[in-house]
């Protein structure tokens, strides 16, 4: 049993060992195939690198005998362009060497042309000396004297024969102009009648009894403070029966006043309350009517367009007169004659129309504004938009600043004085006119060294003429001021006086 067992063992052992052997055996015949297989693609990887070696090397010669080719035909061309370069800059030398060899033959040859013309500019610089030595001689005149007698014969002729010709043409255009004016101011005012204005602002107010005036006074003269400090009217209270005088620059206020004052007595209840109650209800009340006037005035005059502003301070103007002439019953007639002279004449209508309807605004502003109204009315016209012919219009209808730029405003002018002059316009009589002016020109006589004066623009303005050798220039400025103050203190004027002192000094010969 035990010899069975060892002997199934020893073969187990055997049959183990054997298989052994033969995986060892088969192992190894593996072995050497994969290495056979790796030899041989190791020798085909190493035959197709040294295949792919020999092919980029050959395609490294032929791109490198390209670049060589293209190299060289650039290198040909650089150097063919060189060349030519060189040839054309060897020409431009040649060339230049020519020109500075013509310049130089040409350079000497203006010098020797400037040497000549010396010598014979000297030549005859010593044959015209010995020619003027000669006629001097002959003419017993030296040069500058023989130049003075013709100078002066030429001079006297021309003179002649132009004041001949200025007096002729002068002449002519004066009776031209005279004959045309005369018929086309004619032809204005036989179109246009206007009846005789004669509205003035009331400046007294009615009472029905004396008692009245205690009741406006009031306790301690409340009543009264409060309506002059309301309206900015002095109230003149006095031994006038039955009537109170309202006192102000303004004339809107003075309105305002008045109708407030009205009101109050109509109502009976006059205390401080009651009194900026009616102030408040008057002012609304006039500028209602201020509204409606410049609109009617504005429609009248055919004039549309206007700012709403500047159509406020034009319908101030109906509160306004001047010599008893209502302001803006005059301006609408100003804008009528201005319409029917730039008909005639050709101008601009409607620019002349304007112009005349807003000549005088600035006399509604002149008691706020300091400066003559034709200067406030030509700002307030430019800062509400006018076209600046109608502002130099406004600013030259009594001819105080520049020259009129246009024929519309001389026709501003003209309207303006027609409307003005025309019989019945106004109501000041020629005796108080005449002494007015009268007036003005013996305080401005007053003062030394005043030659004359001459008070012109309907007492608008002064002008003095003084003498030279006694004032000058600033003695002449001081003047000025002087004669304004002493007006100021001495005389009653309505509006602006004007005051022009002129200094001038004039050489006057006669030709016999």
């Amino acid at each position: 049993m035990f010899d069975t067992m060892l002997i199934l063992l020893l073969l187990w052992i055997v049959t183990v060992a054997a298989a052994a052997g033969a995986g060892y055996v088969v192992k190894q015949v593996r072995t050497q195939d994969r290495v056979r297989k790796a030899g041989e693609e190791a020798e085909r990887l190493l035959r197709e690198a040294h295949n792919r070696h020999r092919d980029l090397l050959l395609e490294a010669k032929d791109e490198a005998l390209k670049l060589r080719t293209v190299v060289e035909a650039e290198l040909r061309e650089r150097r063919a362009e060189l060349q030519r370069q060189e040839r054309r800059l060897q020409q431009k030398e040649e060339t230049l060497d020519r020109r500075q060899e013509g310049m130089e033959r040409r350079e000497r040859a203006v010098t020797q042309t400037e040497k000549e013309l010396d010598a014979q500019r000297a030549d005859v610089g010593k044959l015209r000396q010995q020619q003027m030595q000669e006629l001097e001689r002959i003419a017993g005149l030296t040069q500058a004297e023989a130049r003075e007698v013709v100078l002066k014969a030429a001079e006297d002729d021309v003179r002649q024969e132009a004041g001949r010709r200025a007096r002729a043409i002068i002449q002519e255009a004066r009776e031209d102009a005279e004959r045309q004016a005369r018929e086309i101011v004619t032809i204005a005012l036989q179109r246009y009648a206007a009846d005789q204005v004669s509205e003035t602002t009331a400046a007294v107010v009615a009472l029905p009894n004396e008692e009245m005036k205690g009741r406006i006074i009031g306790r301690e003269g409340r009543n009264i403070r409060a309506l002059e400090a309301a309206t900015g009217v002095d109230l003149i209270i006095d031994d006038t029966p039955d009537a109170v005088m309202l006192s102000g620059f303004d004339p809107v206020r003075r309105e305002i006043a008045r109708v407030a004052l009205t009101k109050l007595i109509a109502d009976g209840r006059i205390h401080p309350a009651r009194i900026e109650e009616m102030v408040q209800k008057a002012r609304q009340e006039v500028e209602q009517v201020i509204r409606e006037a410049a609109d009617q005035a504005a429609y009248d005059a055919g004039v549309h367009g206007l700012h709403p502003e500047l159509l406020k301070v034009l319908g101030r103007l109906k509160f306004r007169t001047s010599y008893g002439q209502n302001v803006l019953g005059h301006s609408v007639e100003c804008a009528h004659l201005a319409s029917v002279l730039a008909a005639e004449l050709g101008a601009d209508i409607h620019a002349c129309r304007a112009s005349a309807l807003l000549h005088d605004v600035g006399k509604a502003l002149s008691h706020e504004v300091e400066g003559p109204h034709a200067f406030i009315g030509a700002d307030v016209a430019r800062r509400y938009g006018l076209s600046a012919k109608i502002v130099n219009a406004i600013a030259n209808h009594h001819a105080e600043m520049d020259e009129p730029q246009s024929i519309e405003a001389i026709i501003a002018q003209v309207a303006d004085a027609i409307s003005g002059a025309r019989p019945g316009a106004r109501r000041e009589t020629m005796q108080n006119y005449v002494k007015r002016l009268e007036a003005l020109e013996t305080v401005a006589n007053s003062f030394p060294g005043v030659e004359k004066s001459f008070a012109i623009q309907a007492g608008r303005e002064v002008r003095i003429i003084v003498k030279p050798d006694e004032v000058d220039d600033y003695a002449a400025v001081c003047l000025a001021r002087d004669i304004v103050k002493k007006i100021e203190e001495t005389l009653e004027y309505p509006g602006q006086i004007r005051v022009t002192v002129v200094r001038e000094t004039r050489a006057v010969e006669y030709a016999k």
